[in-house]
């Protein structure tokens, strides 16, 4: 029986479903017993000493790259720290083209990444597993060890595993306050999902607005099912009597913020860091936690709280050793054959986004029928119901993007006009010498303005109606692309890349790579 996790990736916490990230914390119990009692490690550790270790930092880092170095060297294969200053970065080389390279230095590649770029880790991914198998290589395994303020995966895993021993292994509740800056702290982010651990979650939020976790994580929480808590400060919040009993700190990510929050630093960090007046208000059994590094001049956890038993952050560092160790592991197969939950599913697209409606008998829209203005079709197409119900400019600037993105420079009318409920306003396309749609301008057309119709027109009689859905993916366009600046598929970054969006619960499309959400409107660049 082969493991469930052979040569998978770990680019975001929610890679792993619950099953299988409690399966990797129980695991690395066993692991981490046996090296403090002297028990067996030989089961844990891969041996293979044809197997490379690529660790790659394009960003400073300590704790996470040395806890990782060791991790790798546990498992006694080939070590090697990626040198970025001296490589060939600096002659604006690709980190794909050097991720290729370095693939073929070995019988089997491991890549840890640490990089400023959004949603690295699965860009490689899904690329090198390609390209390993056209080339005859094993598959790489990639793991996320942080990129620019979208996840930390890797120390969400060592956190929960530490927050399960303060709990004594006990997944009924957590209760946890997380302080700090929110806004760009990664290792925040992917609590929004590896909190799922626990069965019922309570979250307290604590941060000015400037430094506030992002609304769509927010929303992400309450659609996990936790109970979240916001509060502009640790003394607003000391001032209520349902204290957590887990406080997560992050520092302040100064090198991440604009000018304007920057100015506002003194009063931010008196609001999220722990002072000694706040110490009798503690309940007992408290612990805090954080990320580490701690700011040497401004801790958010001031260091007289060491010798404290508030002090949970040194045993939470040491717990980066052994969890990763097991993430090496598990991802490469040496573990997993006795794993029974459920296994993490390959995301499918259902092709139902163009529903055909019966048209039997039915003419075309006459003129009278939008009032004034719009050219009756005879023979053409007519794209009805374009921003039903926005406002009347919004309208005008969808029936313009519509036009340009789909090239329609021909002979046509267009214009803004009346639903059926007289309170509402919607855009009509009438065009003449266009007699059919394909199905790529089908999914187009569905991506730019979902819920609008497309009428085919043949001798005054509408003979196809077509209603289109927001498409549950949206790739293969040139005119798309993420917003987000610090995405690995932006255009500045000069990869290789084909920006890629699926659609959430909520109706946003989802950037593949970095996971930024965007109204269906934002993802077009014309």
């Amino acid at each position: 029986m082969s493991s469930p996790f052979q040569n998978r990736s770990l680019s975001v916490i929610n890679d792993l479903t619950v099953d299988e990230q409690y399966y990797l914390y129980e695991k690395t119990r066993e692991l981490k017993d046996a090296i403090l009692n002297g028990g067996d490690l030989d089961r844990f550790r891969i041996n293979d000493s044809e197997a490379s270790y690529y660790l790659i930092f394009l960003e400073d880092s300590t704790r996470t790259k040395e806890s990782f170095r060791n991790a790798a060297a546990f498992h006694q294969g080939r070590v090697n720290m990626f040198d970025v200053g001296s490589s060939s970065f600096n002659k604006k080389e690709s980190i794909t083209d050097t991720v290729r390279m370095l693939m073929g230095y070995s019988g089997r590649s491991t890549f840890i990444v640490r990089s400023k770029q959004e949603g690295l880790c699965r860009w490689l991914d899904s690329s090198m597993k390609e390209y390993a198998q056209a080339a005859g290589l094993k598959p790489p395994v990639f793991i996320n060890a942080g990129d620019g303020k979208h996840e930390h995966p890797t120390q969400e895993l060592l956190d929960e595993f530490t927050f399960l021993e303060q709990l004594n292994w006990d997944r009924s509740s957590i209760h946890i306050a997380l302080v700090g800056d929110l806004f760009h702290g990664r290792t925040v982010h992917s609590k929004v999902d590896g909190l799922r651990v626990f069965k019922d979650v309570t979250v307290d939020l604590i941060a000015p607005d400037e430094l506030a976790l992002p609304e769509h994580y927010r929303e992400r929480m309450v659609s996990n099912g936790f109970k979240v808590n916001l509060f502009d400060s640790i003394e607003e919040y000391l001032n209520q009597k349902k204290c957590a009993d887990i406080w997560y700190f992050t520092r302040l990510q100064l090198e991440r913020m604009g000018d304007e929050v920057r100015d506002k630093e003194k009063q931010l960090r008196r609001a999220v860091t722990f002072r000694k007046e706040f110490m009798n208000q503690i309940p007992e059994g408290v612990r805090f936690y954080h990320p580490l590094p701690r700011h040497r001049e401004y801790p958010v956890i001031p260091v007289f709280l060491d010798s404290t038993p508030l002090n949970g952050w040194d045993r939470q560092s040491v717990n980066g050793y052994y969890t990763r160790i097991m993430e090496i592991a598990i991802l490469n197969g040496q573990l997993g054959e006795d794993f029974a939950g459920e296994v993490k599913q390959k995301q499918s697209f259902p092709g139902d986004f163009v529903e055909e409606v019966d048209v039997s008998s039915r003419k075309a829209p006459k003129s009278m029928d939008y009032k004034v203005g719009i050219k009756p079709v005879d023979q053409g197409v007519v794209i009805d119901h374009i921003a039903r119900g926005r406002d009347l400019e919004k309208i005008w600037s969808h029936i313009d993007k519509v036009r340009r993105i789909l090239g329609l420079n021909c002979r046509s009318s267009h214009g803004v006009y009346h639903c059926n409920d007289r309170s509402l306003f919607k855009g009509i396309i009438s065009l003449p010498d266009i007699l059919s749609f394909n199905d790529k301008d089908l999914k187009m057309l569905a991506a730019i303005s979902p819920g609008c119709t497309l009428n085919l027109i043949e001798d005054g009689q509408v003979v196809s109606k077509f209603r289109l859905l927001s498409p549950p993916r949206v790739y293969g366009f040139d005119e798309i692309s993420c917003k987000n600046e610090n995405c690995i598929s932006h255009p500045d970054f000069f990869e290789p890349i084909e920006p890629d969006f699926r659609r959430s619960d909520s109706g946003k499309y989802i950037c593949k790579y970095c996971e930024k959400p965007h109204h269906y409107s934002e993802i077009w660049d014309i």
